[in-house]
This record gives structure tokens, C-alpha cells and sequence, in this order.
């Protein structure tokens, strides 16, 4: 009688583990319902279809939110909107499901310089060369991209120098 409550306590947190575990799918069991929706909203980015592809890929992701490539996917069309700060977020959820993602390092980066971040891709290419090991096409990819430097829009649109006189309306 004395060891009913423990008895009791080990046995509930044995069964919380045991559901938490089973509960769990590995990364290479994505739904294939996602996959086909991946697959959906990768086709219309190719037809440039963004607003289509968009809905196609967040629905992936509903099905199941582990689909690293449906992230990664997410990231290049925000990158072919000209909206870099979106696409490094997208790469950044793929990084957290898989932090040696060879092609969410490489993309990252690429968007980073696309918004003037420079220093911050240059570690990504750090991180890049280290997962892959030798060389490889995405690190060679973002150096190039690196070497070549942001967008010139990007480099125009800083805040005004201090030196520069304002003009104030009467």
C-alpha cells in the first residue's frame, strides 16, 4: 500500500515517455501529401505562378511542418519578390529542422548579401564549407555571390549622412 503512489508515478511517466517517443516521426517521413504539395507549388514557381505557389507551399507545410524543402522552397520565391528579409527567416526555419542544410546555408546567404548583411553571409559560407566537408557547388555559389557584393539598390538606401544639410520648409 505504502508503494501504490510511487508505483503510480512511475508508471504514468513511463507511458508519457513512451507516447511522446511514438508521437514523433523521423525527418524522412514526410507526409506525402506535403511532398505532393511541394512538388504542386515548385511547379508554379517555375511558371512564376508566386501567389499560387505560395498557397501550394504553406499548405505543405500545414500537412506536415517538418518539410524542410517546402521552407527552403518558401525562401526562393520571398528571393525571386525581391524580399530578402522574409527569405532569411524561411532559411532559418529549415536551419532549426536541420542545422548542416547544405542548400538553406547556401540560400541564406545569397539572401543576407541580397540585403546588405555581408559579414553575416560570410560566417554562413564558414558554416557551409564545415557541413559540406570539401568542396561543394552551393559554397563555391555564395562565394561568388559574396565576391560580387549586395545590389546596388541596396547600397543607396542608407540613412541619410549626418554631413548632409536638410533642407526645412517655412
Amino acid at each position: 500500500m505504502r508503494l501504490t503512489p510511487i508505483a503510480l508515478s512511475v508508471a504514468l511517466a513511463l507511458a508519457t515517455i513512451a507516447s511522446a517517443g511514438h508521437g514523433q516521426r523521423a525527418d524522412s517521413q514526410i507526409d506525402p501529401r506535403s511532398t505532393a504539395l511541394l512538388q504542386q507549388g515548385q511547379a508554379l514557381t517555375a511558371s512564376a505562378q508566386y501567389n499560387l505557389a505560395i498557397d501550394a507551399l504553406e499548405s505543405a507545410l500545414a500537412v506536415d511542418p517538418r518539410n524542410r524543402a517546402a521552407y527552403v522552397a518558401l525562401a526562393r520565391v520571398a528571393q525571386g519578390q525581391k524580399l530578402p528579409g522574409k527569405a532569411i527567416r524561411l532559411y532559418a526555419e529549415a536551419l532549426k529542422l536541420e542545422p548542416n542544410d547544405v542548400t538553406a546555408l547556401a540560400g541564406q546567404g545569397e539572401a543576407l548579401v541580397q540585403r546588405g548583411a555581408v559579414e553575416r553571409a560570410k560566417r554562413n559560407l564558414e558554416k557551409l564549407k564545415t557541413a559540406c566537408k570539401g568542396d561543394c557547388p552551393q559554397a563555391t555559389t555564395l562565394a561568388a555571390v559574396i565576391a560580387k557584393g549586395p545590389p546596388a539598390e541596396v547600397l543607396t538606401a542608407r540613412a541619410p549622412d549626418a554631413a548632409t544639410p536638410k533642407v526645412e520648409k517655412n
